[in-house]
């Protein structure tokens, strides 16, 4: 049930964000705890999301990639606590170029940090073409469009399921490889020149929309560990562990380079990790790679 509620506060919250972008294209003067500038808009939607999800009961925690430590919100004593890792604007670097972007939550059974496999359902929302929100959790995954039921936000979300069951296709098509490719290790250069051979280049610069085209079309998306950042550009319980479980029951796979996303230790809230995610066959291929 807190699931459930935690979902609908996403999908009721995200015309709502959607509709504040146009006015909020320029950075802040903050810094999130990871060093990176914040936008304005990455600041908003964290402000509408934590109000909204900490009001939600049976959540007891809100962590935010904009917040150096997770708030409490609720009762963490409660036989159903949950607690909420949020990236309320993922890619928010492409609001200036009017490209991709979404939000990405994953919804834990333990506290923050916690493993992968700590998740109870993860999802995200992508501000495309048309608004849209997949949900993994203990019934499967599925992909709704959303949208305000009426020309003002009083009139509230109509949610139109267009796919109950969402898989990954079985002949993968795309790939998508984030960092400078003169900051890849060699091992990743080599499979990254193998897989170019094979597949169709398609990178936004934001996880959420690169990883949804893996998600329709097949294929594999990665941020990997670079030379000059061993442990990638990803933050685990951000991002690696929601996309992760997301693909993972989609029928696809995800890993470190050294086994799943989901089995890596929580160390820190912001920690970093390598990002790799797709069908099950080039992921396995990836891991031989850099083995």
């Amino acid at each position: 049930m807190v699931v459930e509620d935690v979902f609908d506060v996403v999908a009721e919250t995200a015309p709502d964000v959607r509709a504040a972008l146009p006015g909020r294209r320029v950075e802040s003067d903050v810094e999130n705890p990871s060093g990176e500038t914040v936008m304005a808009a990455d600041a908003y939607a964290d402000d509408l999301l934590r109000e909204r999800l900490g009001a939600v009961d049976g959540v007891a925690t809100y962590a935010s990639e904009e917040a150096a430590e997770p708030e409490s919100v609720g009762d963490a004593t409660a036989s159903d606590a949950v607690h909420v890792a949020v990236d309320p604007l993922d890619g928010s670097s492409n609001l200036q170029s009017n490209n991709a972007m979404g939000t990405i939550v994953g919804v834990y059974d333990a506290p923050l940090p916690a493993s992968g496999r700590d998740l109870v359902a993860a999802g995200y929302v992508l501000y495309g073409p048309i608004t849209t929100m997949v949900v993994a959790d203990g019934d499967g995954i599925r992909e709704e469009v959303v949208e305000r039921a009426g020309k003002t936000p009083d009139t509230g979300v109509q949610r139109t399921v267009v796919e109950e069951d969402l898989r990954l296709p079985a002949d993968p098509t795309v790939y998508g490889f984030g960092g400078r490719v003169p900051d890849w290790p060699d091992d990743f250069a080599m499979y990254a020149r193998e897989v170019e051979s094979e597949l169709k280049l398609r990178y936004g610069g934001a996880m959420v929309g690169d990883v949804n085209q893996v998600l329709t079309y097949g294929g594999i998306f990665a941020y990997p560990a670079l030379e000059s950042a061993t442990s990638g550009k990803l933050r685990l319980q951000f991002e690696g562990n929601p996309m992760a479980f997301v693909v993972e029951r989609a029928g696809g796979a995800s890993s470190t380079g050294e086994g799943s996303i989901l089995d890596a230790d929580p160390e820190s809230l912001h920690q970093r990790v390598p990002v790799h995610v797709g069908n099950e066959a080039l992921i396995e291929r990836l891991e031989a790679a850099l083995d």
